[in-house]
């Protein structure tokens, strides 16, 4: 498992607020978040206000708040900690790009959509997972550019779209890094890799898992951790 020993001021800012429900806190808490990693008041303030600038966060009364996109992005790390899954029945979801011509940009919004929908890219323009997550409808940067299958390969794909043996490995460790952190700006950095960790599961049924696939095993144990890890937090920014 990569390990870091620190955050930027802008990364403390940005996992104190999509850790918070709703995600807002006053300025004088986020200070105090980034002192924990050793970074000074002055340097807090000037990344707030940076990240206004750029759209990240909203300021209102002292308090800063998440932007949409980025509620968003807590939307799907909530969603990664408990995700809502139906049983499969064999079927794939198969979007096969379709589109003519393409910007640039269209290209990348595809691609982040794609991910997010926890879409492997099985050859160039030919995205696919099981149909085992439940979803409202597809986003438009999808529709606009893919023609919708739904099909049942004759082999397995699964090992040619995710890398299992690497996540699982990569969880076995965060598992023990949960175990031994120590200290708030320790359970901070390792909440933060876990929460990394969970929003690239792919989310698969049991049947294409391994039989000791550790994904439930993090969660559960991330999910007490985060509750202690929580109310430590809350009261060293109350103090």
């Amino acid at each position: 498992m990569e390990e870091r020993n620190t955050l930027s001021a802008r990364s403390a800012v940005l996992s104190a607020l999509l850790g918070s429900h709703p995600p807002s806190l006053p300025a004088r808490r986020l200070v105090r978040v980034g002192a924990l990693f050793g970074i000074a008041e002055g340097t807090v303030r000037v990344a707030l206000s940076r990240m206004v600038a750029a759209g990240d966060l909203v300021q209102s009364g002292g308090r800063y708040a998440l932007t949409e996109r980025l509620v968003e992005r807590q939307a799907r790390q909530d969603e990664s900690r408990a995700p809502h899954t139906r049983p499969w029945d064999g079927t794939w979801e198969i979007a096969v790009v379709t589109a003519e011509r393409r910007a640039p940009a269209d290209r990348a919004a595809l691609r982040h959509a794609m991910t997010t929908l926890r879409l492997a890219e099985l050859r160039e323009g030919t995205w696919m997972r099981p149909a085992n997550l439940l979803r409202e409808e597809w986003p438009a940067v999808v529709t606009a550019q893919c023609t919708l299958i739904d099909g049942r390969p004759h082999a397995d794909p699964t090992p040619l779209l995710w890398d299992l043996d690497g996540w699982a490995a990569e969880a076995r460790g965060l598992r023990r890094s949960l175990d031994r952190a120590e200290g708030l700006a320790e359970g901070f950095l390792v909440s933060a890799a876990v929460l990394r960790h969970l929003l690239a599961d792919p989310l698969l049924p049991p049947e294409l898992l391994p039989d000791d696939w550790p994904g439930a095993g993090l969660r559960a144990r991330y999910d007490d951790f985060d509750r202690r890890f929580r109310e430590l937090l809350d009261r060293h920014l109350r103090d």
